[in-house]
Formats: C-alpha cells, structure tokens, sequence
C-alpha cells in the first residue's frame, strides 16, 4: 500500500507575533502549494532525498545559492526528526507499534523561507503518513505539538506553536495561547471559524526577501522575558487586535478587518527591525487601496483587497517589484489526510 499524505502552507491573518507569547492570532490554511509525503512499506527504513537535499552542483555559485535557499541539511532531517518524535511519543503512551519497515519521501513547492510554513507543512505531512501507516490517532492539539517540538526540540529551529496548529486543523482557525490554559493542558483553545466569514484576501510574496525566523525576531523574546513595557504591551496590542478580528468575522462584518491588519504591521514596524525591501512591499500594496501585513516573519504579505478591478491593481503595482500576488484556495478541514 503506498500512502501519500499532503499539509500546505498557512498565512497569519492577524495577531502574530503574539502566538509565542501567551496571546491571540487567526490564521488559515490555503492549498495553492503543497507539501507531499509518499511512505511504503519495504524492507529496510529508508529516507529518499529531495530536490532540496542535492549535493551535486553545477558549480559553487550553485552550491552557495542552495545553502542560502535551504540550508546545508536540507529536508532529510525534517523527516528523520519526525519520525524520532513520533515513535518518543508512542512509547511514552504505550502505543505499541507493529515492526515493519518503510521507505519515505517528501516534496514540496511551497516557497521557501518567505514566512509561509514551507517546513513545519513537510512535518506535518510526515506524522499523518506516520499515523496511517501505523494505524494511530493522535488528538489533533498534540499533533501540533508534536510537529512543534519536531522542529524547536529535535532540530533547535526557533518556532511557535500557530503554524502547526494551523496546519494541522487546516481551514480559518482563531487560536487563544492564554498562559493558564496552556499551562493546564499543554495547548491554547483553538476555535475553527468558517472559511466562508472571510473577505476577500490576497497573498504575496518574493523568494529574494526571505529571512529566517531567528533572525527576524532578534532580541524580542530576552526582551519580553526581562518584562520591557514596550514589548509586553505590544503583544498585549497584537492578542486584541485578534479577538476584534474574530468578533468581526463571526458577526459578519469581515469587510471592516483591514485596517486591523494594517495596524498590526504598524506596531510591529515600530518594535522590529523590518528590511527597507519588506517595508516596500507593504506600502505598494497599500497605495493601491488594499491593506497589508506579514504572513510571518517576512517575505510574504497578506490582506483585504475590495474587487477585482483593485486585485488587479495589486498585482499590476505588486509585479513591478517581482513580487507575485495570489488568491489563497483556502484548504477545507482534513484536505491534507492519508490517501
């Protein structure tokens, strides 16, 4: 039997950076890329490479090119990480696993480093694959929290937990991360909204402006932690800014969120060190009428653009500076499941 699992790549609405910090964020899942994970069983357990795990080269402007876009471990060691936090799991709660063994492989064409969860979509594609082939059901909270620790615990990559969640449930999700919840039963309250509650929404991005998230949240967190007014209040700022979102939403007023969306990059402009070149983006978007914030940690943009005549300004403004823009498909709930 050969099982092929899909996850896709997640878009922060509103509200993040807050999600690593007790606070409140909207996300959704859109199936315009993919991340694929293909297991079979086979004699021996075997990891097949990727495109993004090549070590042959045309030359060493190539070489250098491909470390920049993907590192020098590529995604092998996603899925090896995967795989070790899945069985850690089971062990610790007496799931008990047949012995046989499978070769594995992943591909995906989900922009990379641009702040759309190109490789925490990889793992997540990875534990349903693992799940099917093993027969096992894991609560949809802790598979996210598996796929976090993948990443933060296995392989130190710095992360949080929106992504995952994201695109573990798929579709428009409002997260609460409050600190005594999470303290209680290890995750936020997750609240699935209706896809149909949103507005009309674009999504851009450019490869040349990618940042890792290590880089882009410099010295937020020690900050934080040493309790700095500015920082705190700031993320305090971010969490409302996701409850009046979801309000909005719910009530069907989804037209009215974007100046929310503006207003989240407008703190955030104000608190991180943000490239000219992201700042750009932001602002061509804007001066066509549509509003426009981070995806993530930059690279990629998103917001509420009014009909199609504006959706074509975007794109027009948008592809004088190489960026491309895009109608997010947004993924229906358990798309991405065991084939």
């Amino acid at each position: 039997m050969i099982i092929q699992t899909k996850a896709y790549p997640r878009a922060g609405l509103v509200g993040n950076p807050s999600d690593g910090y007790f606070g409140r964020t909207i996300s959704f899942a859109f199936t315009n890329f993919t991340a694929e994970v293909t297991l079979y069983e086979s004699p021996e357990l075997e990891i097949l490479p990727s495109e993004k795990d090549q070590s042959r080269f045309r030359n060493t402007g190539q070489l250098v090119h491909d470390v920049e876009l993907h590192g020098y471990y590529g995604g092998i060691r996603l899925l090896k990480a995967t795989i070790k936090r899945f069985c850690d799991y089971c062990r610790a709660t007496q799931i008990e696993l047949h012995d046989k063994n499978f070769t594995i492989r992943y591909q995906s064409d989900i922009p990379h480093g641009v702040g759309l969860a190109g490789s925490s979509a990889i793992i997540t594609a990875c534990f349903r694959a693992l799940m099917a082939f093993y027969g096992v059901s894991i609560p949809k909270p802790i598979q996210a929290n598996l796929v976090l620790s993948a990443e933060r615990d296995e392989l130190k990559i710095a992360a949080g937990l929106q992504d995952r969640v994201i695109q573990v449930y798929e579709g428009c999700v409002f997260m609460d991360f409050d600190k005594a919840a999470m303290e209680r039963q290890g995750y936020g309250l997750y609240e699935e909204l209706d896809p149909r509650l949103l507005p009309r929404l674009y999504v851009a991005y450019r490869d040349e402006l990618s940042e890792p998230t290590e880089v882009f949240h410099n010295d937020i967190r020690t900050r934080f932690n040493l309790g700095e007014k500015a920082v705190v209040a700031a993320m305090r700022y971010w969490a409302n800014l996701a409850r009046r979102v979801r309000d909005c939403l719910v009530d069907g007023r989804g037209e009215e969120i974007g100046p929310l969306l503006d207003a989240n990059f407008d703190r955030r402009r104000k608190l991180y060190r943000i490239s000219a070149a992201n700042i750009e983006m932001v602002e061509a978007a804007r001066s066509v009428g549509a509003s426009a914030k981070f995806t993530g940690s930059g690279g990629a943009i998103t917001g509420v653009y009014k009909d199609e005549a504006m959706f074509k300004r975007l794109r027009k403004r948008l592809g004088e500076l190489e960026v491309r823009v895009i109608k997010p498909k947004i993924a229906v709930s358990g798309s991405g499941g065991a084939l």
